[in-house]
């Protein structure tokens, strides 16, 4: 490297973090993984006993096409399934409804009644598979459908395991797909907690994500805090609820994002399970497995570019290198591709055969903290852990993590650090390959996966066929008695479960709601 390529002084990480030239200091490490505070990660062997599950995140267009890339991914080696819905089905709509027009289908798949869930997993037995699902203001119907689609297939519900994201917080802060106002969509979750409770107690009640959060433009330690100040936030509410946090918590999950800078990666994730471990612990929890903090990761969406989309292969890997190197129980990475569009079946395999090499060719897994120890990587943990406590103290002064959105404190941090992220790459301080340097000539990228505009009409036709063909007299009746509940104070779950039974759609029960609850419309 020459002298005019060298970065001028200081070096730090993406998130400000001042990086030394060399880390010499010695660190005393009688932490065990397994153990409280969980820094080395929640299981004593970790990866030595199971590697982490390999869940590919798809979905798109109609249900059928959908579950015939669910069967390729399963037959290419993918343990756990996750669904992308699309934009009407997270904000409780139709496809048939106006606004749905030329969304149908297009961010992930269009579910519109128990039927389209039928078809989505056809052939997929769910008792024999995890699930997650990212939907979040519509949740507590898509997993009602989830639920109704178990006890049709013959499974114990009792054993059903996935999760849904379920996170509204975030869709205030960051991403935009909420439905009710922040009230009664918090009086929903945790109606979804204490249902799951009792029903299905593997089941992940939410999953608190910071994904989202890091896509919109925060860096990792703003990534780190603003997720677990939400997760403090859904604590409060399921204890003021009563709930056991010895019992709900152990059913709290997380979603990360891994960027590019390997080591403040691994290091968010090492000091997310310690600060969750003493968030619980300070809340009560006293059960060592509610105060574990367990998390997927996908890699960094905002991170892929247009240019030169090969060089995106590179990115993942690393970004999957630090998801585990950093403890994470599942993984999703993302098509070279997804900068253009949704992953072709090609993309798709070599983000799964990526994390394939990582696990058996790479010798990662074969040792539970693989950077425990490392001077700069125990430095770098304990700087972002005190960075994000920093945040916490100041959202905690303003009253957790609602009063700080509502106050748009959250909102505009996560703008300024966009802001000076953006700036950084046009300046050239910050150097993306293929963007800003080592940028060439080439012509437009070719054989993009497309989704063809026809499906909504596909999806209207099912809806009238449902409707047509279902009991009506039974689901106005069902859908009555969860207007009287979400009026009353009854937990909402029964309910939509029932309504979801007799193929309700999901803009019908979502409409119920809105009428009661009303619908947020921003600051």
């Amino acid at each position: 490297m020459s002298t005019t390529d060298q970065k001028k002084s200081p070096f730090t990480t993406d998130s400000g973090i001042e990086v030394n030239r060399i880390y010499a200091t010695p660190v005393d490490l009688k932490e065990d993984a397994g153990k409280f505070p969980f820094t080395r990660g929640v299981q004593p062997d970790m990866y030595r006993g199971k590697l982490w599950t390999m869940r590919q995140y798809a979905g798109f267009s109609t249900a059928e096409e959908s579950n015939e890339r669910y069967h390729y991914l399963l037959n290419q080696g993918t343990t756990g399934l996750s669904v992308a819905f699309d934009l009407p089905t997270q904000i409780g709509y139709d496809s048939s409804h106006d606004l749905s027009d030329g969304e149908v289908g297009k961010a992930g798949v269009a579910i519109d009644s128990l039927a389209d869930m039928e078809i989505l997993f056809h052939g997929i037995e769910l008792e024999k598979i995890t699930t997650s699902m990212t939907i979040n203001a519509s949740a507590s119907v898509l997993l009602s459908m989830y639920i109704a689609l178990a006890k049709k297939q013959g499974a114990d519900l009792k054993n059903i395991s996935g999760t849904i994201q379920n996170d509204i917080l975030k869709e205030y802060a960051a991403r935009g797909t909420y439905i009710y106002p922040p009230k009664p969509s918090m009086r929903i979750i945790t109606d979804i907690f204490e249902y799951c409770s009792k029903e299905l107690p593997k089941w992940n009640t939410i999953s608190i994500s910071g994904y989202h959060i890091r896509e919109a433009g925060a860096n990792a330690v703003q990534e780190l805090a603003f997720t677990l100040a939400d997760g403090k936030a859904y604590l409060q509410a399921a204890i003021d609820k009563g709930l056991d946090i010895n019992v709900f918590a152990k059913r709290l999950s997380f979603f990360f994002n891994a960027h590019n800078n390997l080591f403040e990666e691994v290091a968010k994730f090492r000091a997310a399970r310690r600060m969750w471990a003493q968030i619980t612990k300070d809340l009560g929890a006293t059960d060592p497995r509610a105060q574990m903090l367990r998390f997927h990761t996908q890699t960094g969406g905002s991170t892929l570019t247009a240019q030169q989309p090969q060089n995106n292969i590179v990115r993942v890997t690393v970004q999957a290198l630090a998801a585990v190197m950093g403890g994470t129980q599942s993984l999703h990475t993302n098509g070279f591709d997804e900068a253009l569009a949704l992953p072709t079946e090609e993309a798709a395999r070599i983000a799964l055969r990526t994390q394939q090499v990582v696990a058996y060719e790479s010798g990662v897994p074969m040792t539970a903290d693989p950077l425990g120890g490392s001077y700069y990587v125990e430095a770098l943990t304990n700087e972002v852990e005190a960075k994000a406590w920093d945040y916490i103290r100041k959202i905690d002064e303003m009253g957790g993590a609602v009063a700080a959105i509502e106050a748009g404190y959250i909102q505009r941090e996560i703008a300024d650090s966009a802001y000076q992220y953006q700036r950084d790459i046009e300046s050239g301080d910050k150097v993306i390959v293929g963007v800003n340097k080592f940028t060439i000539e080439e012509p437009p990228f070719e054989n993009l996966f497309t989704v063809n505009d026809s499906i909504r009409q596909v999806q209207i036709d099912k809806i009238n066929k449902v409707k047509a063909t279902r009991n009506n007299d039974a689901v106005a009746t069902c859908l009555k008695n969860l207007d009287e509940a979400a009026r009353n104070g009854s937990n909402v779950m029964p309910f939509i479960l029932a309504a979801v039974e007799q193929y309700a759609t999901l803009g019908e029960i979502c409409d119920v709601m809105r009428e009661v609850f009303g619908e947020y419309t921003g600051m």
